[in-house]
């Protein structure tokens, strides 16, 4: 019985000092670890949250790496990996901008200018032309323009447009949304530019 517990003992010491080797080993590459990060990412701040990310994972899953092959290759893949997560996690994210603040661009660029929003709102919205609109449409991504063209110009249902276009009616009107936002935005800043 006592074979066993020293050999349970070994195995425990001997995992121990692995570890150490292995965390020893790792933080000497930080460095390096730290320059790829950053020409990952556009600032030190989020640079430095990566490469804590990717430490934190590397410490978590040591076991799985295999002694002997290339640790800093392996550092590197975990950064590029949760670089790559963190990519999705932003594209897949909701536009955060607040709600009264997305739906003034007008009113806020005329405050800007020093203009009174009220009154100069209308002569501004004369002066787009239809030019002005198509090219604020073109800036609108494809899929959110698609649904504006169909429901707004098109005059078809939501349930239509999600029909013409294969996608849920929840998917129509979220891209609606947004792709109103991002057209207001483009109009506002074409009719109070100089």
């Amino acid at each position: 019985m006592s074979d066993t517990s020293s050999d349970a003992g070994r195995r425990l010491a001997q995992e121990a000092r692995d570890r150490v080797r292995f965390e020893e080993e790792a933080l000497a590459l930080a460095d390096q670890v730290y320059r790829v990060a950053r020409h990952l990412v556009g600032s030190k701040e989020e640079a430095e949250d990566l490469v804590q990310e990717t430490y934190a994972r590397a410490f978590r899953s040591w076991r799985s790496f295999t002694p002997g092959t290339n640790l800093r290759a392996w550092l590197l893949r975990i950064l590029t990996n949760l670089n790559i997560d963190r990519g999705r996690r932003k594209q897949r994210a909701p536009d955060t901008q607040p709600l009264e603040e997305g739906d003034y661009f007008l009113y806020n660029r005329l405050e800007e200018s020093g203009l009174d929003g009220s009154n100069d709102a209308e002569r501004v919205v004369e002066r787009l032309s239809q030019d002005d609109v198509v090219t604020a449409l073109s800036v609108v991504p494809h899929d959110f323009r698609d649904v504006i063209v169909l429901v707004d110009i098109g005059d078809f249902s939501y349930a239509d447009a999600a029909q013409i276009l294969d996608i849920p009616i929840g998917t129509v009107m979220s891209r609606l949304h947004r792709g109103r936002r991002i057209l207001k935005k483009e109009l506002a800043e074409t009719a109070t530019a100089p």
